[in-house]
């Protein structure tokens, strides 16, 4: 019994670690796997483009090599093996299914990304079944969080940033700082809780999803209200998408205005595009220029919250003693906040162009493939009515209050910057 307790004693997020690393290592060694197709219009394109053999056998070496990668970081965390083998697979193949729902056009023209599919088709399943406990625990939702997330970091490249410009980034610089801090303030005013507060404010004042997602990694925050913050990011952009080209019309904004006006407050990248597109190239350009300037500083933010985090939290704990040692803040730091920083380094500094060509869109299909793999996760570990019922309507007052302060405030800089 000694020895099989010695086998399981690396913690998730160094799991992580190696597990992204050795994903990201295996890419520049050559192996890419194919990106399979999810994009289809018609019941005719779904057969003829998604369900065919080809794509259907790309999907299965997908499969091969996420569950081996998988299987490994169960086996390092001291998962039991028989039930997630059993249980991974179910959720392989709920995952494919909401990827396909997402890929049809009328979805992606509502801007309704991967993740919420992922996320309903879980709810619903978990909510009009019963699930067993063993397929309850073969679950590993923060696993798939984490390799994600240290996968984004390759898209992440830091020399990007001088092509942004320095409007662009000084904008972002003040947009994410400003809104971060009025959205913290406001949710401390309206007596939020901790975890919520740190992804609603990353949320609202960086970029959407990912932000959220990367908050909660690195504060170690509950599942569930982080499907919570990411519901009421992706509810709210699809009215901004729509209303705020007709805004900047009506009161004759000029293209570049608009576009760092979209760029800068609507919290999906998705949203943006499709924003931009509305009003024109110009607008289109800038905005994507000033939303990419916020999401190259998710890495910063993450580390700075992952600090912040830990200290405050290890303060709270050593009250009336002595004050906490770098030690303890050290063992508080979510360590996959390292591997996204390292796997950005890599990428930025280190690879070849040609190289960073040859793998990033195998590398984006999988950390978009684990993040989706995650959602459907929380959803079969969530109860609908509780996603609500355990959340007061004050989280989403401050969400709104500090999206209001954020189309307003980055409008004035828009206007300072661009006008």
């Amino acid at each position: 019994m000694t020895i099989e307790k010695e086998r399981f004693v690396i913690h998730e997020d160094w799991t992580v670690v190696i597990l992204g690393g050795l994903i990201i290592l295996l890419s520049i060694l050559g192996v890419l796997l194919p990106v399979p197709a999810f994009n289809w219009s018609s019941s005719q394109e779904l057969f003829s483009k998604v369900l065919t053999v080809g794509n259907l056998q790309i999907i299965g070496w997908q499969f091969l090599f996420v569950i081996v990668i998988a299987a490994l970081g169960a086996w390092m965390i001291g998962k039991p093996m028989k039930s997630f083998l059993l249980g991974f697979p179910i959720v392989y193949i709920l995952t494919i299914l909401a990827l396909i729902m997402a890929g049809n056009s009328a979805m992606k023209a509502l801007n309704l990304e991967a993740v919420i599919f992922s996320l309903v088709t879980g709810l619903v399943i978990s909510n009009c079944f019963t699930l067993p406990e063993w397929f309850k625990s073969s679950l590993s939702t923060e696993m798939f969080v984490k390799i994600g997330l240290v996968l984004l970091g390759t898209s992440v490249i830091f020399t990007d940033i001088l092509k942004a410009g320095s409007l662009g980034l000084i904008q972002a610089l003040v947009v994410v700082l400003s809104v971060w801090y009025f959205a913290f303030w406001v949710c401390k005013k309206l007596k939020v809780d901790s975890e919520l507060t740190m992804m609603i404010s990353s949320a609202v004042s960086i970029c959407g999803v990912s932000a959220a997602i990367a908050t909660s990694g690195a504060i170690k925050g509950d599942s569930k209200k982080l499907t919570y913050v990411i519901s009421m990011v992706l509810v709210t952009a699809i009215p901004m998408m729509i209303f705020m080209p007709v805004i900047a019309e009506y009161f004759g904004f000029s293209e570049e205005v608009t576009g760092a006006w979209l760029g800068g407050s609507i919290d999906t990248s998705g949203a943006v595009v499709a924003s931009g597109s509305l009003v024109g190239e110009t607008a289109l350009k800038i905005s994507t220029i000033v939303k990419f300037s916020q999401n190259v500083l998710l890495g910063l933010a993450a580390f700075a919250i992952s600090v912040y985090w830990s200290y405050s939290k290890s303060n709270k704990e050593n009250e009336g003693r002595e004050r906490p040692t770098l030690k303890v803040i050290w063992e508080r730091f979510p360590k996959f906040v390292l591997g996204f920083i390292g796997a950005s380094v890599l990428f930025s500094f280190f690879l070849s162009p040609s190289t960073t060509t040859a793998v990033k869109d195998s590398l984006k299909t999988l950390q978009g493939l684990w993040f989706a793999l995650a959602f459907t996760s929380i959803g079969l570990e969530t109860n609908f009515a509780d996603l609500f019922r355990q959340n007061s309507k004050k989280p989403l007052y401050a969400f709104l209050i500090a999206q209001g302060f954020n189309i307003v405030i980055t409008l004035i800089i828009a206007f300072i910057l661009f006008g």
